[in-house]
């Protein structure tokens, strides 16, 4: 069983780059607030007074969320696998906060008595700054949050495209007032249901996170193709996955070919490694891997002819006959012959072949030509298949002689 995870300056070079977008997100709020409250004291708008408290609460928020990136990557004694979570926490708590602002809104949008807003020209020109500013901020952030898998950046991102559609429905109510039009009430209330359908995504991808929903069918998919291409591997049994903040978890329970502990080993280690170069942000691989329980042997034979006899050679074959042994009965189940897709090829034609053979599952390689030193050696010693050399010349005496050697063995 393997247990792998990024090193610690890795996990820091990520973590920093993600919280300085959460020192960023602070001071983008911070000018919003200041344009808006202007603009709200200078105009009296309903609207404005809405948006003006829509970033207060997301500059709450933002603090929030760098609280939670700074946190999310430690791990002490009593969380021994990280505060990883804490980003989805957070995720949630803004969730909150949007539905709190989305409530102080409609109620004084329906309640506060009927007033007429002032408008001039630079509060306009204001208001389409407020709006310019988020848009390219969430451009950016939410990049970075999807190259970091960071949920709390994406959140964030996704809170500032809310703005930028609240501030164009600001822009327009005060626009309608500006040829006596009374429409702020109703560009709060719009302002309300675009931000309780954001907080409701927020909540939902939080708590399916929180809850420790699985990765992605594509995700998972993904790993498979990549436990099933391992040569070495003859069954997988089930793979599992989750996400903790931006990281992921991976899980798999495989049967692998080899019986060597140390070869058990550097299968699960080469696994690991391919996973992590299909599937971004994976924080941990855990490999059960156990030997496999033979009930058939798969001999791959060199043959000089369809028929046999047997080849001199491994590489210069022209033909491979591929035949399926029930080693309870020593009966042949099936025989198939192939032909040397690599005959023709001039350089590492062996190991080609080699790697070929590893294709079509054989288990044990039967042939008269030692293959000591030469590399599909480790072609066949990585993938677990056997090399046996036999002096016999046609193949059902080859394989009489191993069926013999196995029934005396057992």
């Amino acid at each position: 069983m393997m247990d792998s995870r990024p090193s610690s300056q890795t996990t820091s070079r990520h973590g920093s780059g993600v919280e300085r977008w959460g020192w960023y997100s602070i001071a983008v709020n911070v000018v919003l607030i200041g344009i808006n409250f202007g603009i709200a004291r200078a105009s009296g708008s309903l609207a404005v007074e809405a948006e003006m408290v829509h970033n207060v609460v997301d500059l709450l928020t933002a603090i929030g969320v760098l609280i939670g990136l700074k946190l999310a990557t430690r791990k002490t004694k009593a969380f021994p696998y990280g505060l990883y979570k804490l980003e989805n926490v957070v995720a949630v708590v803004l969730a909150m906060m949007t539905f709190v602002t989305a409530y102080e809104i409609g109620r004084d949008a329906l309640l506060e008595p009927v007033r007429k807003a002032t408008v001039d020209a630079w509060m306009l020109a204001g208001v389409v700054i407020a709006g310019v500013i988020p848009l390219v901020f969430s451009h950016y952030e939410l990049r970075a949050g999807r190259e970091a898998n960071s949920p709390a950046l994406i959140a964030d991102a996704k809170e500032y495209r809310v703005h930028v559609f609240t501030t164009g429905v600001v822009f327009g109510s005060l626009l309608a007032q500006w040829f006596n039009l009374p429409l702020d009430r109703i560009a709060a209330l719009i302002i309300v249901v675009a931000i309780c359908k954001t907080g409701w995504e927020l909540l939902a991808d939080g708590m399916r996170v929180l809850l420790d929903a699985s990765l992605s069918p594509d995700a998972i998919l993904e790993i498979r193709r990549v436990i099933l291409n391992e040569p070495a591997v003859s069954e997988l049994k089930w793979v599992t996955g989750r996400n903790a903040g931006r990281f992921r978890f991976v899980e798999a329970d495989v049967v692998v070919r080899v019986h060597d502990l140390a070869r058990a080993e550097g299968v699960t280690r080469r696994i690991e490694t391919e996973i992590r170069q299909a599937v971004s942000h994976i924080d941990r691989v855990l490999i059960h891997a156990e030997p496999m329980e033979r009930t058939h042997l798969r001999f791959a034979v060199p043959l000089a002819g369809p028929y046999g006899p047997l080849s001199e050679h491994f590489g210069e074959a022209p033909y491979f006959a591929l035949v399926t042994v029930r080693l309870a009965e020593g009966a042949v189940e099936e025989r198939r012959t192939l032909t040397n897709p690599y005959l023709e090829e001039e350089k590492a034609k062996g190991i080609r072949v080699a790697e070929w053979l590893v294709t079509q599952k054989a288990d044990v390689i039967l042939l008269k030509e030692s293959l000591r030193g030469k590399g599909p050696v480790y072609v066949f010693r990585d993938a677990g298949i056997e090399l046996r050399q036999t002096d016999a010349d046609a193949l059902d005496e080859a394989l009489d002689a191993q069926l013999t050697k196995q029934e005396e063995d057992l």
